[in-house]
């Protein structure tokens, strides 16, 4: 194979894969090396990572070989061949469409043109995993429930829950954009965010400083709220960034909306400095965080959400779980399809 072929097969997207009429691989991409992680050279079965490799054809496993089937038919008929191939590799199932085609001189082309695709969606599957991860684990002395839907595989909100000097931390972020770069945006908040710090404010300023370091435009900004919930004090020690009344409390009096008119996460205010807020509270209040993913999600007909339903369904509630499940619940009714993340923590205080 000419050299000119070799460098515009590297250079494509699509796995390409050369073998002889002795279905011997003469040599593969770096898209299929990549998505299949098979040698250049050798068996069909070291193409693919097969564990037949040595006697690729001959093993128990090669009469079930769509893969290799498929090739030798291509070979067989010398005409061009297209076939859907689903197999397996290790404990994933494979789905691809195939092209085989001869090139001359006894040598046959297969392109997988979905390989890319598919390896994008393997990829996000697995950032994906990992994001879920990162959720708040079920382990504090405050108790709590929380909700995550992200409205694409990747999220861009992040909530979290920790302690730090003895006493509970609740987060929420929510970064600008949808997908990956929301997701990575995330991460980013995630690595900067201080979790031994006890102040909320100055969790948040450094936060701040850091998002600096970034140098990304004003299409990108985080916006957050975090909490520390005193427990022999019985106050709330607050701060947030950006959050429209993101602290929502349960108490004797009804519903207290607690709103700071503070700038988000961001190149527009670089030197803002963020200040907590203190306000005390009383045995069996609820306390939520909420993105406003959630108050402005949208009907098939364009109604909002709106804090009004969020306070409703936080009244008739007896607790956190409770008010969890009924949000989600009446989330799901109204909305039926989400264009935004959907996040919010309760804490039984």
């Amino acid at each position: 194979m000419g050299n000119l072929y070799r460098d515009i097969l590297e250079n494509i997207p699509t796995a390409a894969i050369v073998v002889n009429e002795k279905l011997r691989v003469r040599y593969c991409n770096r898209a299929f090396r990549a998505y299949f992680g098979g040698a250049e050279r050798g068996s069909l079965a070291s193409a693919i990572s097969c564990t037949e490799e040595e006697q690729c054809g001959k093993g128990v496993k090669c009469a079930y070989c769509t893969f290799r089937a498929f090739f030798e038919d291509a070979v067989r008929s010398g005409r061009t061949s297209f076939r859907k191939l689903v197999f397996r590799r290790g404990k994933e199932a494979l789905t691809l469409r195939i092209k085989v085609r001869p090139m001359g001189e006894g040598l046959y082309l297969g392109l997988a043109d979905n390989a890319y695709e598919s390896e994008i969606a393997r990829e996000m599957s697995s950032a994906q995993d990992i994001q879920q991860r990162l959720l708040p684990a079920a382990k504090s002395d405050a108790p709590y429930s929380f909700m995550y839907i992200p409205c694409r595989e990747i999220g861009g909100d992040l909530p979290d829950v920790y302690e730090a000097g003895g006493e509970t931390m609740g987060v929420l972020a929510d970064v600008s954009g949808k997908g990956i770069s929301a997701g990575m945006l995330s991460a980013f908040v995630r690595a900067g965010w201080d979790r031994s710090e006890t102040s909320p404010a100055r969790a948040l300023l450094g936060l701040n400083a850091k998002f600096q370091e970034l140098n990304l435009d004003e299409r990108s900004y985080v916006t957050a709220v975090a909490v520390r919930i005193a427990r022999e004090q019985k106050k709330l020690i607050y701060c947030a960034a950006g959050h429209n009344a993101p602290i929502l409390l349960k108490n004797s009096q009804g519903i207290d909306e607690i709103v700071m008119s503070s700038p988000p996460v961001s190149t527009w205010m670089p030197a803002f400095v963020y200040e907590d807020g203190v306000i005390p509270y009383e045995k069996g209040n609820i306390l939520v965080l909420l993105t406003d993913g959630v108050t402005e999600s949208k009907s098939p007909r364009g109604e909002q959400f709106s804090l009004e339903r969020v306070e409703e369904i936080l009244r008739g509630s007896a607790n956190a779980q409770r008010f969890i499940e009924r949000l989600k619940a009446s989330l799901k009714e109204f909305c039926g399809v989400f264009n935004d993340d959907i996040t919010a923590i309760a804490f039984d205080l």
